[in-house]
């Protein structure tokens, strides 16, 4: 499997950046798949996770009503759009997808990673 993230960059506080992973390899789709950040010196935490069926089952507080996942199932593309965004949003985001069931919680939990995109907001 390989993610690979494109979209990253720089924007203005209150601008917005949307971030890509296409995903390729032997996968059906099915399985859960979302993105992640990390800060220097810090666990990469969660950003938002969508399941198997599409549905966003997990946003963090810190980014609710500012990022959304959207999923293109025929290119199988995920997309973070990403509006209104702080210069707290500045980190490395990672997309990551489990080839196991089920949609966790930890970073450790996750299968396959992309290369990491930086985001920078200033």
């Amino acid at each position: 499997v390989q993610l690979v993230e494109s979209g990253g960059g720089s924007a203005q506080a209150g601008g917005s950046l949307t971030l890509s992973c296409e995903v390729s390899g032997s996968i059906d789709g099915t399985n859960c798949i979302g993105w992640f950040r990390q800060y220097p010196g810090k666990e990469r935490e969660r950003v938002a996770t969508m399941d198997g069926y599409g549905q966003t089952v997990y946003t963090a507080p810190s980014v609710k009503g500012r990022f959304t996942l959207v999923k293109d199932k025929d290119k199988n593309v995920l997309y973070l759009q990403m509006n209104s965004l702080k210069v707290e949003d500045t980190a490395i985001y990672y997309c990551a997808v489990r080839l196991n069931s089920g949609c966790p919680v930890r970073w450790a939990d996750f299968s396959a990673w992309g290369q990491g995109t930086q985001v920078t907001v200033s």
